[in-house]
């Protein structure tokens, strides 16, 4: 039986894609090499992620979450400034903070993770949930200490907004590049038909 890598997620639309991009290539030339980036069309906001799923019960998560977010309201997402996990001081994942669009998020990943639990395709994580855009991993410890500063000064930054209308059950395929994703299901918000 064939598994599937499988992850819950928003897209964050074009523009805010555009300005993360743009962002990686200031702070790569800024500080040179030592992380790896997120590429631009994989940049998403994870609500769960599901890891091997059996293909055939694939299907059945796609109808969950569909059933699930069918009566959740569409809502603006707004990404600005910048921070790192575990701290800004050793970063080790550069993120876009989510500021506007938290807590339905947050509700999202909740009342999917229910159903998902149940069905025994999904594990309840130790940390609480929280939404971000990842824009790239340091790989080398010893260059952290130069990431430090220069994420402190980003606050400011702003990718921008966009409207979250559906949420989608996607395919993760490791590659050379990087993983590659690609859409298994489109489940609309507010009674919208799953495609």
């Amino acid at each position: 039986m064939a598994r599937i890598r499988t992850f819950i997620a928003v897209d964050v639309g074009e523009a805010i894609r555009a300005e993360g991009a743009a962002l990686q290539q200031q702070l790569g030339r800024a500080l040179g090499d030592g992380i790896k980036w997120t590429g631009t069309e994989s940049m998403h906001i994870t609500l769960l992620f599901l890891g091997e799923v059996d293909d055939l019960e694939v299907l059945r998560v796609c109808r969950a979450v569909a059933e699930a977010v069918k009566d959740v309201d569409p809502f603006r997402l707004e990404v600005k400034g910048v921070g790192a996990f575990p701290t800004l001081r050793r970063p080790k994942i550069v993120w876009g903070a989510v500021t506007d669009g938290v807590e339905a998020l947050k509700h999202l990943h909740d009342l999917i993770e229910t159903p998902l639990l149940e069905m025994g395709t999904y594990r309840s994580e130790e940390r609480a949930y929280t939404p971000h855009l990842t824009l790239g991993r340091i790989a080398h410890e010893d260059r952290a200490g130069n990431w430090s500063g220069a994420l402190g000064k980003l606050s400011g930054w702003h990718a921008g907004e966009t409207q979250v209308r559906e949420v989608l059950v996607m395919r993760s395929e490791p590659s050379r590049e990087g993983p590659v994703y690609s859409v298994l299901s489109r489940a609309k918000l507010g009674g919208g038909e799953e495609e």
